[in-house]
């Protein structure tokens, strides 16, 4: 017996083999090769040279890389964009979740001797950077690597306007003439409408009104109310509600204002004071100005028996110096040649501490309850500024819009006399109203395409744009509820748009109005 004892080897080797009958042999084949071979004897070993003949015992097959598809399951590793603290937080709260917190918290925790931890691309969902963002593939982890407050939102789809008018109503004899206010829309929802020497009330809710004809008519059953007839020698240049809604106001050609009951149809009042047609009425709270061709405003108070209380003066004159003496006498005489510039357009704040007005001057003045003088005087209108509208939503903004020279849409901060911003529009601009319900905007126009048009604020992106009259949309009116418009335009027609969503579900507004789509005379 051998003496020499025989060193131990590290493999556990089957009887009658040894390490030198282990042998590694690689191909050259770059598709596999294969890894430990036993062979039990030299020829064995021999055998392995021919490519034709296999192994009968090998180990494994490791199949190379290269020829595998890999990166469909997400498993090859790749650089991320974001930070690495990032995957390790994702894959702690991954795991948690799927195979609860002990998991976690023992695989963190057993780096070195303990149970490890898998792949990080284990149960990772491979991300797809080509295709379009989805609202359900965004990691709660934020880019930073933290959990992010809330999840991304898809933005929302503009909001749809109805293109098309869901009520029309004849009116004849509706003026064409640009310094006229016509159309106005009570709290209670009736609409006065001036037509000639005549104002009509119609009820909006259910189209249905009572006539109450003055003089020696009695109560009729019409569609409309005729609330009173100037004669042959007056006509109507404006009208305007307070804003409770019970009484009216109407401006003549002569140059009186005349107040009346509208739900009694009974005249409360007439006041005198200008000396031609008075075209522009505005209520406040306990006050009612008044704008004329005679280029001043007058302030009348109901409580107390003058004409007025007040005469504001501020929108230039034709009077020249050399010539003011036979102007004076050709005002007596023909009344409409004496002034060349006059107020066309009047409204107060909502809060009545500011009047603005606009005339055909181009100036834009803004006037406080406490002066004779205006305030602020704003110039940069190169047309006449009929179109003024003050915004519910900020103190103190003021929007203005000027004539076919002019076409702009200009936004004031009447603190500080500042213009905020301005759009141009390419059109005559007739008449602007803010919505209570959104931070959104109205205007109609008249030359050159006689559209009406949605705005955005501040952004002033265009919401929509409506076209329906086929003349100047000269006349607008918002609905109490601030949902629907009504213009009127020298084409003899009042045209019902709904343009705004109501003020609680800020949904989409539909088609399908309080009325259905026809055409009805209003007298």
């Amino acid at each position: 017996m051998d003496s020499t004892p025989r060193r131990k080897s590290g493999l556990n080797l089957p009887s009658g083999m040894n390490e030198t009958s282990l042998r590694l042999e690689t191909f050259s084949s770059s598709s596999s090769f294969r890894a430990v071979t036993c062979v039990s004897s030299p020829r064995a070993i021999s055998s392995l040279s021919s490519p034709s003949k296999t192994s009968s015992c090998s180990d494994r097959f490791i199949p190379c890389r290269s020829s595998s598809r890999l990166h469909t399951f997400g498993l090859i590793e790749k650089g991320s964009p974001v930070k690495e603290g990032g995957d390790e937080a994702y894959a702690r709260l991954l795991k948690s979740e799927l195979f609860g917190s002990d998991f976690g918290s023992f695989s963190s925790a057993g780096g070195q001797g303990g149970l490890s931890s898998p792949n990080k691309n284990m149960l990772r969902f491979k991300t797809d950077h080509s295709g379009p963002n989805s609202p359900y593939s965004p990691s709660i982890l934020g880019d930073d690597g933290r959990i992010s407050s809330e999840s991304s939102t898809p933005p929302k789809p503009p909001r749809k306007v109805p293109k098309k008018p869901h009520k029309v109503l004849d009116a004849p004899s509706l003026q064409d003439d640009f310094y006229l206010n016509l159309v106005d829309w009570s709290s209670q929802n009736v609409i006065a409408v001036g037509l000639g020497s005549c104002v009509y009330l119609w009820t909006a809710s259910n189209s249905k009104v009572s006539s109450i004809v003055q003089g020696s008519n009695a109560m009729q059953c019409k569609v409309v109310t005729r609330l009173c007839d100037l004669g042959p020698n007056d006509s109507v240049c404006s009208v305007q509600w307070t804003r409770e809604g019970s009484y009216i106001s109407v401006g003549t050609y002569t140059g009186q204002v005349q107040v009346w009951d509208g739900t009694q149809c009974k005249r409360v009042r007439t006041m005198g004071g200008h000396q031609t047609r008075t075209g522009v009425l505005a209520w406040n709270s306990r006050t009612l100005a008044s704008g004329s061709r005679d280029r001043h405003i007058l302030q009348h108070d109901l409580r107390i028996s003058s004409d007025y209380v007040s005469k504001l003066v501020g929108h230039k004159s034709e009077v020249k110096s050399k010539a003011e003496e036979l102007n004076k006498w050709l005002s007596s005489t023909i009344p409409d040649i004496y002034s060349q510039y006059f107020v066309c357009g009047l409204k107060w704040s909502h809060d009545d501490r500011e009047l603005a007005s606009g005339g055909n001057d181009n100036q834009l003045l803004v006037w406080n309850q406490h002066s004779q003088l205006p305030i602020l005087k704003l110039t940069e209108h190169t047309a006449a500024v009929k179109a003024i509208a003050w915004s519910p939503h900020q103190s103190g903004l003021l929007v203005s819009g000027g004539g076919t020279a002019d076409r702009c849409i200009r936004f004031w901060n009447t603190t500080n006399g500042h213009q905020l911003n301005h759009v141009d529009t390419g059109s005559q601009v007739c008449n602007l109203a803010w919505s209570k319900n959104v931070n959104e905007l109205v205007s109609t126009h008249g030359y050159s395409q006689n559209q009406i048009m949605v705005w955005k604020y501040p952004s002033l992106s265009k919401v929509a744009t409506l076209v329906g009259h086929s003349l100047r949309v000269l006349y607008l009116a918002m609905s109490p509820d601030g949902q629907t418009i009504v213009t009127g335009a020298g084409d003899e027609t009042l045209r019902f748009w709904n343009v705004f969503p109501s003020m609680k579900t800020q949904t989409p507004v539909k088609d399908t109005g309080l009325w259905s789509l026809g055409r009805t005379q209003i007298r």
